[in-house]
């Protein structure tokens, strides 16, 4: 029986509310506090079309598996550098939270890689290169002085803030698609999605708040969203042809294409495409901010039902 059982991070801390302005109302965001929650998941019974006879739409969110655990590690190593540079203790903790549930979201996908390996699914080749683009071409750069070193931060940051904008996207999406319900997806693989959709809708705020302590200017922000937005649809692109060339089951029958992910997307299997590219220019606009994505209300409510979570808060 494939299953883990998750220790809080070592670093991880409960957030304080956020200071309001005077005569501003309290809202459910504002009171929020990030607990890491100590989630274990049973991937023994996972089919590996967990969508029942939907290989392309299973295979799509499937890529959240192979990008999730070593960006999600990225982001905490990337949060931990960015702590000295944080002058606000309210927000080092909201910091704190956020790495403390990022470590735990690693390890939650990192197990569904090890049981698609078990199926006869190899997910390495593309991990690995998953894995060559996070480490080394976004990890650190050696020889950099200090003021370089800061930016080099500052400016990882920022494509975290923007990658943020879509896992909050993703979350609200998962919390609100009832098609994965009407096509009777395994129901373990549907709570770890929303689980995690539910988290990822709870700290939406924390990397682009960071982000603008750090540099409250436009331009970084641009930058972040047009570095992290392209990459990642041409990853999950890739990672999609990738799975269906990978499983077994399939003989590389099956090659995604726009209009069958547009059909999945109608049926509630997966994000419209659109919906996805509005969400990115809402990015862009001035008055941005991301506690407009998504309803942390609903994202708690989702949380105290939870099987893992629920699960999780009785040890």
């Amino acid at each position: 029986m494939s299953t883990r059982r998750y220790r809080r991070h070592p670093h991880a801390r409960t957030t304080p509310s956020r200071s309001l302005r005077p005569g501003q109302p309290a809202s459910v965001h504002d009171n929020l506090v990030l607990e890491p929650r100590d989630v274990h998941f049973d991937w023994s019974q996972l089919p590996l079309h967990w969508i029942p006879d939907e290989p392309m739409a299973t295979h799509t969110i499937n890529v959240l598996h192979l990008l999730l655990p070593e960006g999600e590690r990225w982001f905490v190593k990337v949060f931990k550098e960015a702590l000295p540079l944080i002058r606000d203790d309210q927000l080092r903790e909201e910091v704190l939270g956020f790495i403390g549930q990022e470590a735990i979201h690693a390890e939650a996908h990192q197990e569904v890689l090890d049981h698609l390996l078990g199926q006869g699914l190899d997910p390495r080749p593309y991990v690995r290169q998953i894995t060559w683009l996070f480490r080394r071409v976004l990890g650190d750069k050696p020889g950099l002085t200090s003021r370089q070193h800061r930016e080099n931060v500052i400016e990882r940051v920022a494509f975290i803030a923007a990658i943020e904008h879509f896992t909050a996207f993703l979350g609200n999406w998962a919390l609100n698609s009832p098609g994965l319900d009407r096509a009777k997806a395994d129901p373990t693989m549907v709570d770890l999605l929303r689980w995690h959709g539910a988290e990822e809708v709870e700290h939406r705020s924390v990397a682009y708040d960071l982000m603008r302590h750090l540099d409250p200017g436009y331009l970084r922000r641009v930058r972040g969203m047009a570095v992290s937005g392209p990459l990642l649809i041409h990853l999950w692109i890739r990672g999609t042809r990738f799975m269906l060339a990978a499983d077994p089951s399939l003989n590389g029958s099956l090659v995604p294409t726009w209009r069958e992910a547009q059909k999945a997307a109608k049926r509630g299997l997966l994000p419209e495409p659109a919906r996805f590219l509005r969400s990115a220019l809402r990015y862009f606009s001035p008055s941005y901010h991301p506690t407009k994505e998504g309803s942390s209300s609903q994202a708690l409510a989702y949380l105290a039902k939870s099987p893992a979570a629920r699960a999780a808060a009785t040890h």
